[in-house]
């Protein structure tokens, strides 16, 4: 990942960037931004109302975002678990969290990723980042850094790197109930 340094810096520069995740390629911006989220948004043409998913390595990466409060022991034990499938789930969330994130829940969906590219992008920004699909609305989601270059151009910011051997989008699931939302 040669150009990991740069995609930090975009990052933190309030920019939209592509990266890779387990299955295809994301595009992601600084959850505590809200221009940097707005900008991902009109991008995506993405309805606000939809909310979007947030990723990191590690839990402690959304001790801002996640009411735990609410969460029962049983409940954090199915958060931290490892899946064979990426699983995102549908948390409580703090009032505090913007809804530009949440849309028109008041839950936000979160996923522990631990595709390489993942865990370092988190642990050098120090943050967990948005995660909706890198394509154009109609366009099927990229699987390689040149189909994202191509979608939205040679100067976009996109981490070179490998997506992980998932077959499709994650599966999401509501943490309480433990019904599936989407099937993954």
């Amino acid at each position: 990942m040669n150009n990991l340094d740069y995609i930090i810096t975009q990052l933190k520069q309030g920019e939209v960037i592509a990266y890779p995740t387990e299955a295809v390629f994301g595009l992601g911006c600084d959850p505590f931004n809200d221009n940097a989220i707005k900008k991902l948004l009109a991008l995506k043409q993405r309805p606000v109302e939809k909310g979007l998913i947030l990723i990191a390595p590690t839990l402690n990466y959304f001790d801002q975002i996640i009411d735990f409060a609410k969460i029962s022991t049983e409940q954090l034990q199915r958060l931290q678990q490892i899946y064979q499938r990426p699983t995102t789930w549908i948390v409580p969330v703090k009032s505090t969290v913007s809804s530009l994130l949440t849309g028109k829940f008041h839950s936000i969906a979160i996923r522990l990723c631990q595709h390489p590219a993942v865990v370092q992008l988190c642990q050098q920004a120090n943050m967990p980042i948005t995660s909706t699909s890198a394509n154009l609305s109609g366009q099927p989601p990229c699987r390689h850094y040149q189909e994202v270059l191509a979608q939205f151009g040679e100067d976009f910011p996109v981490l070179k790197a490998e997506v992980g051997t998932a077959k499709n989008p994650s599966e999401i699931r509501d943490l309480f109930t433990n019904q599936i939302v989407r099937q993954g």
